[in-house]
């Protein structure tokens, strides 16, 4: 899934350990338009601090998420987890013009006579 949202707020930086060795995880709380409201969602950029250090409070970007709930002890949980993240493009891109294309010439005398058909023509089309 992906959204365009701007930076609402970066919470605190977790890390840990596990079996698998060191993690750090953080959340980042985006604010999306959504028609006349304005949505915030929570997403998790784990192992991704790169990512984080790119993003400055304000600022739009396209974020790519995977989301995934699990159950613990009857309840149930949901990550959003982000994947990519791209900035926004503040403005459209300029297109660069096209160069002038000469005059096209005078059409060649072939093409202006009638083609002739002929009877040992069989094609169906």
């Amino acid at each position: 899934m992906e959204f365009e949202g701007s930076v609402y707020r970066m919470l605190p930086l977790t890390k840990g350990t596990s079996a698998r060795g060191e993690w750090q995880r953080q959340d980042v709380v985006f604010d999306m338009q959504d028609g006349n409201f304005t949505r915030k969602i929570c997403v998790t950029f784990f192992n991704r601090p790169d990512d984080v250090a790119k993003l400055k409070e304000g600022a739009t970007y396209h974020v790519s998420v995977n989301i995934e709930s699990r159950e613990y002890n009857g309840r149930w949980y949901t990550d959003v987890r982000a994947w990519r993240l791209q900035p926004k493009e503040v403005g459209a891109p300029v297109a660069a013009p096209m160069p002038d294309m000469p005059p096209l010439g005078e059409e060649p005398s072939s093409a202006s006579e009638p083609v002739a058909t002929s009877d040992a023509d069989d094609l169906p089309f």
